[in-house]
């Protein structure tokens, strides 16, 4: 009998559909399995002809990432998406949690309990693979944080607290409650109790739907089956209030982790190879074992089967797939015999829409002011411990404080003090604010676990930039007030305290006006090479045209003068500091600081000074509203390109692997 005679399991979901297993004695036994049941507040995820596409670079046309496929995951199982590197696995993964990039396509059904509908929040989290986490936080403190943002006000702090205990233990990570993750050269958390740490941080909410994606990526092989076998239990909690789906992207299990598997599915090139149960390593009789040795691809014995899969279909090497088979079968011919053999099965069949019940409607996160109190303290926490934040800043401010003092000292009143006050003045106001772009690392380490929590739904833009902000306040005031204090009291600039208060302020705006364009910078250039010299050379452009190297008048007009000279920050600083420091002083030859304004630094004289720290705070408000404007234009913008971009694809402009694969003739937009 030809293998494409046998019936293999695969995804054939009805309102009830049967799944046929291979025996050791070719015996048969079948299955029925309900989906219209209703499984409480259960989620049932199947998705039926999913096609997902991305602009070809070098033809005209499409390239498919993911074609035709069809499945499903039902409440308390595990899901397994393995395949080579490249094959989709994680495009499979985005596409289900509504998280494709705006450039992609996509077509297809994505049905929850057989309907259309949007998860409420908290009934689904996603773990990415790449662990964003505060490095400074022990692991309690990281996890307790989350629940406060992210468990309703309904419950208490003691509640809250309970529920963040009772999810570490879960995780097995009650012996690291206080201890620090750790990260770029402070040693903490292993790779798979930060992962763990991630698991933790989405389960607080109780979801019904998980998505993982190569959790066990980095790890070594005991690590990883700590991990998974802690999150194949997960699936099995809470029965009180329903089973929980998880969906899992791996890439190459080892046979023990292959054990905790429920179901598998197995792609190639963007196409369904094996979709099914996915049995225990060591009988003969499992599924993938049997589909693969009836199709002519016996696993041998004592072999991991993820690794036998895997090297079946794994297209970069062209090359036996195992020792003693009867010639050289080529892989795209392996490929096309599975895949062939998989299509043309009995269970083969198309997904159909089932009521399964609305889903449980879970209670909102907390409210805008207690995100904002929370992220600010958390914050604040952050900075503190964060040496390279603002500590070590605040070390080489002072070093060049004393190097100004020195540099500076004893200034005088005679004519060649002018020069001299105005060189320093300017170089407060661009250097050492100049220097405030240090700490660009750390704030796009912030952006990176904003993003997550954001996508999450955790919390939103303007909590995170309200806690930003405040939490940078007192360290800010603090740069600026002792190397301030240096640079002012040690030359001997122009005397009395109301002065120095002034000075002060000035200074804590230029530099928080950095932070705040730093802000700016990460938002769009997030990297850090990149954004550092995107941020210096801003500020080198801002310094030319600031009217200290060519005075005003002196400015060319096209650009220079117009608009760089009235939209650089420096400008204001200039004036505001050398009003604060010539206005009242007299020099020799009776020459007094305001005919010195006027006649050698060409200053508008026909405001006060406060009116320059007025324009530099209300810059701070303007840069710091861009930034919020700029990450919630890219929120609400994501769906409406995934919106526009998600148009029927016609088949002449395809690109494909496959070519006895067909698109689809109609898009269906994801849920979001």
């Amino acid at each position: 009998m030809s293998s494409l005679d046998h019936s293999i399991p695969v995804p054939a979901i009805s309102r009830a559909f049967e799944v046929v297993e291979s025996s050791s004695n070719n015996k048969t036994a079948t299955h029925s399995i309900n989906v219209n049941e209703d499984d409480g507040d259960g989620v049932f995820l199947t998705w039926q002809d999913l096609w997902v596409t991305v602009p070809d670079g070098q033809k005209k046309g499409n390239r498919s990432i993911l074609q035709g496929l069809t499945g499903y995951a039902r409440p308390g199982e595990l899901l397994a998406i393995m395949g080579p590197s490249g094959c989709g696995k994680s495009t499979l993964l985005d596409a289900l949690a509504g998280r494709l990039g705006s450039n992609t396509r996509q077509a297809g059904e994505i049905l929850i309990n057989g309907r259309k509908r949007a998860l409420a929040y908290g009934t689904s989290a996603y773990v990415t693979q790449d662990d964003a986490l505060i490095t400074t936080l022990t692991v309690s403190e990281a996890v307790y944080y989350s629940a406060q943002l992210q468990l309703p006000d309904t419950m208490t702090k003691l509640q809250k607290k309970e529920r963040a205990e009772m999810t570490i233990k879960e995780m097995g990570l009650q012996d690291a409650m206080n201890t620090r993750i750790g990260g770029w050269g402070a040693k903490g958390l292993s790779g798979g109790q930060k992962r763990r740490v991630s698991i933790c941080i989405e389960m607080l909410t109780r979801p019904k739907l998980l998505f993982l994606d190569e959790p066990t990526s980095g790890l070594d092989s005991a690590a990883s089956y700590y991990v998974m076998s802690r999150i194949a239990k997960l699936d099995q909690r809470d029965h009180g209030v329903g089973s929980r789906t998880i969906i899992a992207s791996i890439h190459q299990p080892s046979s023990e982790v292959f054990q905790l598997f429920h179901n598998l599915c197995l792609l190639s090139s963007g196409q369904t190879v094996y979709f099914g149960p996915a049995s225990a390593a060591n009988e003969a009789s499992s599924f993938p074992h049997n589909f693969f040795a009836l199709n002519g691809f016996p696993c041998p014995t004592l072999q991991n089967p993820s690794d036998h899969f895997l090297k079946t279909i794994n297209k970069d090497f062209q090359e036996d797939i195992e020792e003693g088979l009867a010639g050289v079968i080529p892989t795209e011919e392996a490929i096309d015999i599975l895949t062939k053999s998989y299509k043309s099965s009995d269970n083969y069949l198309q997904v159909r829409s089932q009521d399964s019940g609305a889903l449980e409607k879970k209670s909102a996160h907390a409210d805008f002011l207690t995100q904002c109190i929370v992220l600010t303290s958390r914050s604040f926490v952050n900075m503190y411990r964060d040496l390279g934040y603002y500590w070590f800043r605040l070390g080489v401010y002072v070093l060049l404080g004393i190097g100004l003092a020195t540099v500076f000292s004893n200034l005088g009143t005679d004519n060649n003090s002018i020069q001299a006050r105005g060189s320093l003045l300017m170089f407060v106001a661009s250097y050492l604010t100049f220097m405030t772009i240090g700490g660009f690392p750390s704030f796009v380490e912030d952006m990176k676990v904003f993003e997550r929590e954001r996508l999450n739904g955790h919390y939103g833009a303007t909590a995170f930039v309200f806690g930003n902000t405040f939490s940078a306040l007192p360290y800010l005031a603090l740069i600026s007030l002792i190397p301030g204090a240096i640079v002012y009291y040690l030359p001997g600039l122009h005397e009395g305290y109301q002065h120095f208060i002034y000075f002060v302020l000035l200074l804590f705006a230029c530099m928080l006006l950095v932070e705040s364009l730093m802000m700016i910078v990460a938002s769009l250039v997030p990297n850090y090479l990149t954004g550092i010299i995107t941020g210096a050379g801003i500020q080198g452009l801002m310094i030319l045209g600031g009217g200290f190297f060519r005075l005003p008048n002196d400015l060319p007009h096209p650009f220079w003068k117009y608009p760089l000279y009235y939209i650089a920050f420096h400008k204001y600083a200039y004036q505001g500091m050398f009003k604060n420091e010539f206005e009242g002083l007299k020099f020799d030859n009776n020459l007094d600081g305001e005919q010195v304004l006027r006649d050698k630094w060409q200053l508008q004289m026909g405001y006060s000074k406060w009116v320059d720290l007025a324009i530099l705070f209300g810059m701070v408000v303007f840069y710091r509203l861009v930034f919020l404007g700029i990450i919630k234009t890219v929120e609400k913008m994501k769906p409406v390109v995934k919106a526009f971009m998600s148009v029927p694809m016609k088949q002449t402009t395809q690109i494909m692997e496959n070519p006895c694969a067909t698109p689809p003739q109609e898009d269906k937009i994801f849920y979001q």
